[in-house]
C-alpha cells in the first residue's frame, strides 16, 4: 500500500479554533455577547494545573472572557456545589468546567450533575448525554465530537461504513459510538463496542472500515488487528518509560504506530492527534452555550 494520510490532529484543531474565533467576534460585535468559561480546579494536581492553563490561554485567543476557581484540596463537596450553583446563576458564564480528577470525598457524579446541563460545556450531564443519545441538539463531549470533526475534515466515509471502537467508558467509548451511529453528517455507521471481555478481540477489530481505540493502554492495538486500508483512529495517551528520553518517558497511543500505519488508509498519531482536539470542542461548546441555540 501506499503511505497513510496521517490525520494532523494541530491541522483540525486550528480550523476548529479559527471558526470559533470568528462566531465569537461576531457574537460580540452583533449582541454584546462575550462567551465566557469559568473553571474549577479543586487540589493541585500539576497535569490538572497545567491543562486549565491551557484553558485560560485559549480563552485569550478566542477573545472569552475566562475565569478560573482555585480551590484547597480539602475543599468539603458542599462549598464546591455552592460555588457550582452561583456559577449556575452567572449571567456572564456560559460554560462551567470542574476539572478532574476531584479529592476522593467528592462526588464527582453529582458535581456533575449540579451544573446547569445549559453550561455543561464537556457534554458530560445527564440531560446532555440523554439529548445526544436520542439526536437532539446538545453540548456532547469533547473528544469523542473531535474525533466526529477528524473524519469528517478529511472526508472519511462513515455512512455505511463499518466502525469498532474498542473502549466502553463514559468519557470516550459510549459517546463516540452513539454519535458514530446518529443519522447526521459524521455519523451513519454501522457500529460495533468491543472491550475487554470480548472473547476474539482480533476478530471483531478486523472487520472494522474505521477502528477507534479508546482502550487505554499503551500499544495495545497491534498490526494484526487491523485490516488493510482501515482507518485508524487513536485516542489514547499513555505515559511508558524511555531512559533515552530527557523526562525518563515519553506519550504512546493505544496503537501500535509504527507496525500499523503500513496497513492503514489513514491513521492519527500520539502525541499530535486527537488529544489537541478536545480544548477545540470545548471552545465550540462554550461558544454555542454563549448563543443559546442549543435549547
Amino acid at each position: 500500500m501506499s503511505q497513510p494520510t496521517i490525520i494532523d490532529g494541530r491541522t483540525v484543531s486550528n480550523a476548529v479554533i479559527e471558526e470559533v474565533r470568528r462566531g465569537a467576534a461576531e457574537l460580540i460585535a452583533t449582541r454584546g455577547i462575550t462567551p465566557g468559561l469559568a473553571v474549577v480546579l479543586v487540589g493541585d494536581d500539576p497535569a490538572s494545573a497545567t491543562y486549565v492553563r491551557s484553558k485560560g490561554r485559549m480563552c485569550d485567543r478566542l477573545g472569552f472572557r475566562s475565569v478560573t476557581h482555585t480551590l484547597p484540596a480539602d475543599t468539603r463537596e458542599e462549598e464546591l456545589l455552592r460555588l457550582i450553583a452561583e456559577l449556575n446563576a452567572d449571567t456572564s458564564i456560559h460554560g462551567i468546567l470542574v476539572q478532574s480528577p476531584l479529592p476522593g470525598h467528592i462526588s464527582y457524579e453529582r458535581v456533575v450533575e449540579t451544573i446547569d446541563y445549559r453550561k455543561d460545556v464537556d457534554g458530560f450531564h445527564p440531560v446532555n448525554v440523554g439529548r445526544m443519545v436520542i439526536g437532539l441538539p446538545a453540548n456532547e463531549s469533547c473528544t469523542p465530537a473531535g474525533v466526529i470533526e477528524m473524519l469528517k475534515y478529511y472526508n472519511i466515509p462513515t455512512s455505511g461504513s463499518r466502525a469498532v471502537v474498542v473502549g466502553r467508558s463514559n468519557i470516550v467509548g459510549k459517546p463516540l459510538a452513539n454519535m458514530l451511529m446518529q443519522k447526521r453528517d459524521g455519523g451513519n455507521a454501522i457500529v460495533t463496542v468491543a472491550h475487554s471481555a470480548a472473547k476474539d478481540l482480533a476478530a471483531i477489530t478486523r472487520e472494522a472500515d474505521i477502528l477507534i481505540a479508546a482502550i487505554g493502554r499503551p500499544r495495545y492495538i497491534t498490526a494484526t488487528m487491523v485490516k488493510e486500508g482501515a482507518v485508524v483512529i487513536d485516542v489514547g495517551i499513555n505515559r511508558v518509560e524511555d531512559p533515552g528520553s530527557p523526562k525518563g518517558y515519553r506519550i504512546v497511543g493505544d496503537v501500535d504506530f509504527d507496525n500499523v500505519a503500513p496497513k492503514c488508509s489513514a491513521i492519527t498519531p500520539v502525541p499530535g492527534g486527537v488529544g489537541l482536539m478536545t480544548i477545540a470542542m470545548l471552545m465550540t461548546n462554550t461558544l454555542r452555550s454563549a448563543r443559546g441555540d442549543l435549547y
